[in-house]
Formats: C-alpha cells, structure tokens, sequence
C-alpha cells in the first residue's frame, strides 16, 4: 500500500465517523434503506445521508476548535433534553396565541452551550395567531 501510519489512522478516522452517522440515521432517525423499493427513494437516501455526514463532521470541526474534542454523540445527547412545547393560549375572542418555548438548559448543558458560542433563546419565531377551530355541524 505505501501509505504512511498517519494517513492510514486519517482513513480509518474517516471510517468511524461514517460509521457513526449510519448509525444515528438507522437508530437515533429509524431511517432504513431496506424499505427502499424505488430508484427516487434510495436517492433520496444517498443525499439524506450525504447531509447527515456533513452536518456530523461540521458539529465535529465545530467541537475541535472549541475544545471540546470529537465526540459528537455526547453533544447530540445533550441537546436532544433540551425540548420544545408549544403553548397554546386562548383569547375572549376566540382565537388561539401559539408560543413555542424551549427548556433551559440545566448546568452541564448550559456549559457545553457556552464553551461552543450558542444561545438558546427563550421562544421560537413570532407568536402564530391561529382560529378557533371549526366545529363540525351536526347532522
């Protein structure tokens, strides 16, 4: 082969990673290429894993220069308990204030937040202002 120990440890580096996106796609995502049957489906998973691995190694060159190593899984883990609900009130005139808030994150989040440069904020977008919903009429 002729290539050098680092190349080598570059390469299998590689392989683990991918290895790792496949695997949050088929565990983490329940997304299986076995139940792809036509050719625009398995395309569609080609890019879906294409920007799964993307977006992997971006978390993990984003985790490196802050100093926080490669291991992408811990982050993922801790920001999946972070949650958002949304708040629906009800107004006297009939409509409904729709307000998606979001957990605060507790201390060791609130420090791996910190250490990348993220802030969450308090809510998600503006307020919807959605009907009341429409009753059925009644036969």
């Amino acid at each position: 082969m002729g290539q050098s120990p680092e190349t080598l440890w570059q390469t299998y580096m590689q392989l683990t990673d991918v290895e790792a996106v496949f695997r949050t796609g088929k565990s983490d995502l329940k997304i299986r290429p076995i139940w792809h049957q036509l050719e625009h489906r398995v395309q569609g998973h080609i890019l879906f894993s294409f920007l799964a691995y993307a977006l992997w190694k971006t978390l993990q060159i984003w985790m490196e220069r802050s100093g926080l190593g490669r291991g992408v899984r811990t982050v993922i883990e801790e920001c999946a308990r972070l949650k958002a609900n949304d708040v629906i009130l009800k107004t006297s005139a009939g409509r409904q204030i729709r307000l998606c808030c979001i957990t605060q994150p507790d201390p060791a989040q609130r420090a791996l937040l910190d250490r990348m440069g993220l802030v969450i904020p308090e809510r998600l977008g503006r307020p919807s202002w959605v009907r009341a919903p429409k009753t059925q009429k009644q036969v």
